[in-house]
């Protein structure tokens, strides 16, 4: 059963940084369940998955039109960049990897989410780079841009998103820069560490699910992804979220 919730039109979906990973068993995943059949599983519990293989191979477009067809109706993918385009390249050149990007993703037809871009923490703001790409960008697909280097955090970069309806995704962890800004219809949290460890807190949950509520009530789509998979943290927190949000009212 799917469980996307949305409010007063909204969308908010809450899932995991990836689906497939060995120590989720008995966790998450019955011990006996086959790999092929996880990600249909976990789609039964949860309406949005963040594809991070694509950041390590670009899969073919056939391998997206197979993740489409294993999930129910309604269901999304975030697909995260290759990091040819965002760590190799830099955003140098980047017209024939982001159409083949593109062109990979489309297999995921109408479940096709936001598409992520997340940069290296050592490479500092380049502007001119940036808005090459943004108007390479076509407006039929959500973008979002995770910058690690804290030189990006200035007005300039967020006036250049916001004027192309681009997200920036508020990276949570103790060592990576992070602002509760909203640049577009939507905003993209991801999850990767709590304050203290791996797991994030009640309190911490609590916070994020009290801001996020507040966009979602003020017409913000609201996209959030765990990706602390050690021990299962991220199904435990990704739902402990969504009940937070059912708490709220929101959904």
């Amino acid at each position: 059963m799917n469980t996307g919730q949305r409010s007063a039109g909204v969308a908010v979906r809450v899932g995991t940084s990836g689906w497939s990973y060995p120590h989720w068993r008995s966790v998450f995943y019955p011990r006996d369940l086959s790999a092929d059949q996880e990600l249909a599983y976990y789609a039964r519990h949860f309406d949005t998955v963040e594809i991070n293989a694509s950041f390590y191979r670009l899969p073919q477009r056939e391998q997206f039109a197979s993740w489409h067809d294993q999930t129910p109706p309604g269901f999304c993918f975030a697909v995260k960049a290759s990091r040819f385009l965002t760590h190799m390249k830099k955003l140098r050149e980047p017209a024939a990897p982001l159409q083949r990007l593109l062109d990979s993703a489309g297999g995921l037809g109408e479940k096709l989410g936001p598409i992520l871009y997340q940069f290296p923490a050592q490479w500092s703001k380049n502007l001119p780079r940036l808005s090459a790409f943004l108007d390479l960008l076509p407006r039929t697909v959500r973008h979002v841009f995770e910058f690690r280097h804290p030189t990006w955090y200035e007005p300039d970069v967020l006036d250049a998103l916001a004027r192309h309806g681009c997200a920036l995704a508020l990276p949570v962890h103790p060592a990576l820069p992070c602002a509760r800004v909203v640049s577009a219809p939507f905003t993209y949290v991801r999850f990767h560490h709590g304050a203290t460890g791996p797991r994030f807190t009640a309190e911490e949950i609590a916070d994020w699910a009290t801001w996020l509520a507040g966009q979602a009530r003020a017409g913000v789509d609201v996209y959030a992804y765990f990706n602390n998979d050690v021990e299962g943290y991220a199904v435990a927190n990704a739902e402990s979220l969504r009940s937070r949000f059912r708490g709220s009212g929101v959904g």
